[in-house]
Parts: structure tokens; C-alpha cells; sequence
């Protein structure tokens, strides 16, 4: 088994058993589920958050995808940006992270997306799951006004409820995944 075959493996554990959470819950979009997928769980994890930078930095560069800069609408996607970051500082590749907000500031400078600049900058919009795809396009909507080239959205958990479609479609740009439903056996 292959190092990131290894992270991949042990990172779907630490999924099923800190952020699947079973009973019927409502979901960010509205809809309702028998299950809820707690990402927050895992990429606050001491262990959990350095696979979750690996393997998504992997998928990414499997995926040719290149950038400079990762991260998302806020909370969601902080903490995996900055696992990402993390990650490829280790293997001492420069890659920065940003956070988008839901608005913009009206106050200070300004801003909707924060950190270290990123006009002009290939960039990957990340989310930790996706419902609908609302967020992710909220995050890709930041970056453009901001001056970044979303080269990709990327994700931990694709849920299969039409995000994919949805954000290829509206933003046209790739939809990657590190774990499908299916993959974790989840109805």
C-alpha cells in the first residue's frame, strides 16, 4: 500500500467514526438526511488534519490542478486550507491559505477574502461537504471580485445531492472529491 493509499485509508476511519452522526437531521440547505456529516470533527483533529491536507493536496495535484492558494468560505473550508498549507510547507512547496467571507467588510479595509493576497493568483476554492453548492459558489463569487483564477472546487465529502452539476455548471470549473457517499457506505 502506497504512503497516500495509507492516508486515504486511515482518514476514511477517522470519518466514519468522529463526523458520520446517524438520526434524522436538517441540513445548511434546508433538506433533511438520516445522517450528518460533522467534518469540523475531523479536520480539527490532531490526527485527522494533517491527512485531510494530504490527501487533498494529492487529489489536487493527481488532478493536474495547479495553484498557489487554498481555502473557502469561512469555517467550513479553514480548516482545510490551512491543512493544505501545512502540508505543503512540510514538503516545501509554497502554498498560501485565504478565507472568504459571506460579505463584505464595511469597516478596515474592506475585504471579503483575507490572508496573503491573491489577485492574479491560481487558487482552489475548498469546502469540507457540499449540500447544494450554495457555499462553495458563495467562496468562488469572493474570489473572482478579489482578483483570484478559481482553477478548482474541491471538497473532503461529496455528498451526491447535486453539487457537482451545480457548480461545474455555474462556475466552470472542475468538482473534485476526496470521498464519495458510496465510499463511506452511506445511503
Amino acid at each position: 500500500m502506497t504512503d497516500i493509499a495509507a492516508a486515504r485509508a486511515r482518514l476514511r476511519e477517522l470519518i466514519l467514526e468522529l463526523a458520520v452522526v446517524r438520526g434524522r437531521v436538517t441540513l445548511s440547505s434546508g433538506k433533511e438526511a438520516d445522517y450528518y456529516i460533522d467534518l469540523r470533527r475531523v479536520t480539527l483533529h490532531h490526527e485527522a488534519s494533517a491527512l485531510v491536507g494530504r490527501v487533498m493536496l494529492a487529489m489536487l495535484d493527481d488532478a493536474g490542478i495547479p495553484f498557489s492558494s487554498a481555502g473557502g468560505l469561512t469555517m467550513g473550508a479553514d480548516p482545510v486550507g490551512t491543512a493544505i498549507m501545512h502540508v505543503a510547507a512540510a514538503e516545501g512547496r509554497a502554498i498560501d491559505a485565504f478565507v472568504v467571507r459571506k460579505a463584505q467588510k464595511t469597516y478596515g479595509m474592506g475585504r471579503q477574502v483575507e490572508g496573503p493576497e491573491i489577485a492574479g493568483r491560481d487558487v482552489v476554492v475548498l469546502e469540507d461537504t457540499s449540500t447544494t453548492g450554495g457555499s462553495a459558489l458563495t467562496a468562488v463569487e469572493g474570489v473572482r471580485k478579489a482578483g483570484g483564477n478559481v482553477r478548482a472546487v474541491a471538497v473532503i465529502v461529496d455528498r451526491d445531492t447535486g453539487s457537482r452539476e451545480r457548480i461545474e455548471a455555474e462556475a466552470g470549473v472542475p468538482y473534485l472529491f476526496a470521498f464519495g457517499k458510496d465510499e463511506l457506505g452511506l445511503e
